[in-house]
């Protein structure tokens, strides 16, 4: 395994974080104890999960990924080895199940990560992030801003900063991060956070990956220059750049074929692309999984990229990109595909 420094933690987590969301809808809690031990076992020190898991979100299953992961950390007592993330959902209508109102007030933190922490069973995260912003913006599979008319939304940054400062002084929490953020709003939250003195976002968590680039324009330069860590997921874009929809490896069960709502990565360039990309691939002797997954590894924005599996042979061979180094060749073929198809998902 290889790791770095995430942000201004001083914390040296691996370049792969194990991600969970599929843990209590599409694997059972042996089986996410089984790809815990795994990764560990790998290297890997991070964990990432969030109150809104299993995926799709549903009242059924929501928090069912945080307590199979606290039932594992409860039997193996693993807890001070790891860097723990989770994060609280913001008010969009499919999350509306979790709690009344939705949304980054202090009450609704203190409520949201009590019990994160209970399911969990522990008493602290190394990483709470707010899940996606509470105004109207770009983020899940939106490409731009157009308009911000009837948005009712106002800006309460300066009351979340307070709040959070106030989770970390108590030691709940110890860093706290963004995800599905844009420029202005990390850019924005930064300068408040500066001249009140309060503490910075350490990172954010967004979507990178071959077929979803987008995250180069702007916010791949807030993160160098203002070193805050790159915490990306999707890095296989659902799976579509597994293979497994190319090769016939696909099942009635695969994510993309189980859950028709999750349509980002299915549009017509985002699969002429992928066959290119698998094409590169092929022609270096490399699985598209690894040559996808290593391509956003070594991107020096990204300290630490989010993987996913719902089985522990998904989860070797993707372990297993950490080993693979891409040529400048590789490079200059991967970026002839992004000419001819640029970013086919958001």
């Amino acid at each position: 395994m290889r790791y770095t420094t995430f942000g201004t933690t001083g914390f040296e987590i691996s370049k792969i974080t194990l991600g969970t969301m599929t843990w209590g809808q599409q694997n059972t809690e042996a089986e996410g104890h089984a790809q815990l031990d795994y990764a560990l076992e790998m290297g890997i020190n991070a964990i990432d999960t969030a109150e809104l898991y299993s995926v799709p979100a549903q009242a059924e299953t929501q928090g069912s990924t945080e307590r199979i992961i606290g039932s594992w950390l409860a039997q193996t007592g693993m807890r001070k080895d790891l860097f723990l993330a989770s994060k609280i959902a913001g008010p969009l209508p499919f999350a509306g199940h979790i709690r009344n109102p939705l949304g980054y007030e202090r009450a609704q933190l203190d409520e949201a990560l009590g019990k994160s922490l209970d399911r969990l069973r522990t008493d602290y995260l190394d990483l709470y992030q707010l899940h996606w912003p509470a105004r109207k913006t770009n983020f899940f599979g939106k490409r731009g801003v157009h308009t911000i008319k009837d948005d009712v939304w106002e800006d309460n940054f300066l009351d979340i900063l307070t709040s959070v400062n106030e989770l970390i002084q108590s030691g709940r929490i110890r860093h706290w991060g963004l995800s599905n953020e844009t420029p202005w709003g990390v850019m924005r939250i930064l300068h408040l956070a500066d001249v009140h003195g309060l503490p910075r976002p350490v990172s954010i968590q967004n979507p990178y990956s071959l077929l979803s680039r987008s995250f180069e324009v702007g916010l791949a330069e807030v993160c160098l220059r203002e070193n805050i860590a790159g915490f990306h997921y999707s890095p296989l874009a659902m799976g579509r750049l597994s293979g497994k929809y190319l090769d016939g490896r696909a099942t009635a069960d695969s994510r993309l074929n189980q859950f028709k709502q999750y349509t980002r990565y299915n549009g017509a360039a985002a699969l002429e692309a992928t066959e290119a990309y698998a094409a590169v691939a092929q022609k270096h002797g490399l699985p598209l999984a690894q040559l996808a997954l290593a391509f956003v590894i070594d991107r020096d924005f990204s300290q630490s990229t989010i993987i996913g599996a719902t089985s522990l042979e998904q989860l070797r061979e993707n372990i297993g990109s950490i080993d693979v180094v891409l040529s400048k060749a590789i490079y200059q073929e991967l970026e002839a595909i992004q000419t001819r198809w640029p970013d086919p998902s958001v």
